[in-house]
């Protein structure tokens, strides 16, 4: 049973319902597991809680 992790800032429902097919589908060919033994868990946070490059991202 596969289980992937994402950790990004907030994305519209939609990107994260292609993420998810996309995610899914290269699980299923790659590892040949059935669709249903692939969990995604997708973890937002806002731009205020993290950074990159020394920089909170808010301040980008």
């Amino acid at each position: 049973m596969p289980i992937v992790t994402i950790q990004q800032g907030p994305r519209e429902v939609e990107q994260k319902r292609e993420l998810v097919k996309r995610i899914t589908e290269a699980f299923t060919q790659t590892l040949e597991v059935p669709a249903e033994s692939v969990f995604v868990w997708i973890q937002e946070y806002p731009a205020e809680n993290w950074g990159a490059a020394g920089k909170l991202t808010a301040d980008r």
